[in-house]
């Protein structure tokens, strides 16, 4: 099962291993589980500090295609139920190397969150193969376990416990859940955890009575593009960055198919983020993923506090914070997300296979998602509500050509119908005609655009009536110090490649912002201790 050059680069991984780790898998008999146990075996025999060992588990695992990871004889607290493979695999490595002894890869402040933690949580988190946020959320709550004893999580193939599936009427992943009951579902990553997390225990949290670094040149809010190409443009310049994200890669995670970055002819979102993630490693940046900013205060010196409740006292501020999908903000739409109504069709698609589907929007995303779709569902209604399509004429052209596609165009969408939980139809209407009509399916992805994140930017800077962040040509906003670039922000056409550029941009006018305004050290204490 695992080619040639996955075994040698586990070798070369695992070569570092200190502490003997385990797959205790449970007995028993399943159609699946002589393939887990070749592919473990085959990840066993690549290091002598790996081994597979057949037991009973606790009772809440008693499947025969589940396995725990124990560490040096000790429960990690991590259980993969299925055959971690497709974007799964980077979790099952990650779990072992970090079990190992490997670094763990979360912000040292939410660390000590996690840490603090005394209540018992075991998370369930319900994947599929083919989606690639799924794995964030996995390897973010693996973390959790080894932190905390009290804190454990279970990995789950909805494709091998539809049992599961079905009675807890999944539709969506990665649905999470804690000690049995919804946790989280829909549109989740490790930033949506941890906010949820402090909800619920708001005493985990550090008081932003002091700064967590020293004083910063330039900090960056945001980790997409934009935020990256910032990130290394100034730390080029020998200032001291950090780049505040609640996910690196942002938007860019969610975007598969990458033809139009000039020089590379071909690529997706999750490898051009592992590449910007390598550019920045090239340089002295310090990056806390899985937080927000929820305040930007002072004047010369800007103190950002975070959603962990840290501080970070920065002489400038670079906005990267990009944009979200946008709502239909019609009836039933927020009342079944992860019922039936989804935003994402890579990660989503395959719940809804031989089923009846639409796709909001007839942009470029919204003709890729039905062309994705396509393949697995029976058939694909796209729904645009301009008299034309405005995706990319070679886009529309394959979508026509494909039997299970209709277009509808110049069509308003009113409701989306659940019965007994799940979405069972959608009500729209003709707008040239006005004729209402209903259509039966299972589930609707909504696929109409972005909305930009500037929220808690509101009385900061100025903003557009739409929420963008207006900057001048260098990048620069109403506040002297703050820059802004990328889909946050009023420049034209939002595509990678801009936000790539605008986000160099900005830092080189940050950059020229400090060489005018230096803070003298006096200066500079005094407000720091106000």
């Amino acid at each position: 099962m695992l080619s040639k050059d996955i075994i040698t680069a586990l070798e070369t991984y695992t070569a570092s291993m200190q502490n003997d780790v385990s797959f205790v898998v449970q007995t028993g008999e399943h159609g699946k589980r002589e393939e887990l146990m070749e592919f473990l075996g085959g990840i066993a025999g690549v290091s002598e500090r790996i081994t597979v060992v057949e037991r009973d588990l606790p009772e809440r695992l008693r499947s025969p295609v589940s396995f725990l990871l124990e560490a040096d004889g000790k429960d990690t607290g991590i259980t993969f139920s299925g055959i971690p493979g497709g974007h799964e695999f980077n979790s099952l490595v990650l779990a072992l190397l970090q079990a190992s002894g490997t670094a763990l890869k979360l912000d040292d402040g939410i660390a000590n969150m996690v840490r603090n933690v005394e209540q018992t949580l075991h998370f369930e988190v319900f994947i599929s193969l083919s989606c690639h946020n799924c794995p964030d959320v996995v390897q973010a709550l693996n973390q959790f376990a080894l932190l905390n004893d009290n804190i454990s999580s279970e990995m789950l193939d909805g494709g091998l416990f539809q049992d599961i599936i079905d009675e807890r009427d999944i539709q969506g992943v990665p649905s999470v859940y804690l000690n049995g009951e919804l946790f989280a579902n829909g549109k989740v990553d490790a930033a949506i955890l941890i906010e949820k997390l402090m909800e619920r225990n708001p005493e985990i949290a550090k008081p932003a009575d002091s700064a967590s670094l020293p004083l910063q040149d330039v900090t960056i809010i945001g980790g997409g593009p934009a935020g990256a190409s910032a990130a290394i443009y100034a730390a080029r310049k020998g200032l001291a960055v950090t780049v505040v994200a609640d996910r690196v890669g942002g938007q860019l995670k969610d975007t598969l198919g990458i033809e139009n970055l000039i020089s590379v002819p071909r690529t997706t979102g999750p490898e051009l983020t592992g590449a910007l993630v390598n550019h920045m490693d090239e340089y002295d940046i310090t990056v806390k993923e899985h937080l927000r900013v929820d305040a930007i205060e002072g004047d010369q010196i800007k103190s950002l506090v975070l959603s962990s409740g840290e501080r970070i006292d920065t002489r400038s501020v670079i906005l990267t914070t990009g944009a979200r999908w946008r709502e239909l903000g019609v009836p039933g739409e927020k009342e079944n997300v992860g019922n039936g109504v989804a935003y994402c069709p890579h990660c989503d698609g395959p719940f809804f296979k031989g089923k009846d589907v639409a796709v909001i929007g007839g942009g470029n995303s919204g003709i890729e998602a039905a062309l994705d779709l396509a393949g697995i569902v029976k058939s694909v209604t796209v729904f645009e509500f301009l008299p034309e399509l405005k995706a990319d004429a070679v886009l529309v052209e394959q979508a026509e050509k494909r039997d299970n596609i209709t277009i509808l165009r110049n069509v308003a969408t009113r409701q989306i119908i659940a019965t007994d939980g799940k979405v069972s139809s959608i009500e729209y209407q003709d707008r040239a005609t006005e004729a209402v009509h209903n259509l039966d399916l299972a589930g609707v992805f909504v696929q109409i655009g972005l909305v930009p994140n500037s929220q808690f930017l509101e009385g900061i800077v100025e903003l557009t009536p739409h929420g963008e962040v207006i900057v001048d040509d260098k990048g620069a906003t109403s506040v002297p110090g703050i820059y802004a670039a990328g889909d946050v922000t009023t420049t034209p056409y939002k595509q990678i490649i801009i936000s790539m550029g605008e986000g160099a941009k900005a830092a080189l006018g940050a950059f020229e912002y400090l060489m005018l305004n230096p803070v003298e050290q006096e200066n500079k204490d005094s407000e720091l201790a106000a």
